[in-house]
């Protein structure tokens, strides 16, 4: 993996705001019009099969295989950015993307801290990262990241 370098705080911080526009869009604008502006109150925890569909199986499914597919989400593709296995530098395995999805909870939990990490850690790890042994890379860079070759 030539020309790679870990991908920072600010450039992935970008790639979740393009992520987080791309499913206001297709997830949760559909599901205020199905559910109208009471949806936005929060009053009730699930709403119904839409709300169920639209805004936890499909994002759940949909990340875990753009990761798989693509090596990142639409916001991580747009950005040049790639999750690979931080040991061999190739494609995750789909237990690293599902572990990956859901360590996002401890890493957000404590006000953010475990995704702050990404700024402080040398690796640019966030604790999600860590957890799921991955990294995010970006390419055609001056440094390079340097990955064991396993057998």
């Amino acid at each position: 993996m030539e020309n790679t370098k870990y991908a920072g705080f600010w450039i992935r911080f970008v790639a979740l705001i393009i992520d987080l526009f791309l499913m206001a869009i297709v997830l949760y604008l559909p599901l205020r019009f199905i559910y109208g502006e009471e949806y936005w109150d929060g009053s009730r925890f699930i709403y119904g099969f839409w709300d169920v569909l639209l805004g936890y199986v499909i994002p759940v499914v949909g990340v875990i295989w753009f990761c798989l597919r693509f090596l990142g989400t639409p916001g991580k593709i747009v950005t040049n950015l790639k999750i690979v296995d931080s040991s061999t530098g190739r494609k995750m395995s789909v237990g690293q993307a599902i572990g990956r999805y859901f360590a996002y909870i401890p890493a957000t939990l404590p006000l953010g801290l475990g995704l702050i990490w990404i700024g402080i850690d040398p690796k640019k790890q966030g604790w999600h990262d860590k957890i799921a042994g991955t990294v995010v890379i970006r390419g055609k860079t001056e440094s390079i990241v340097e990955f064991e070759e396993k057998a």
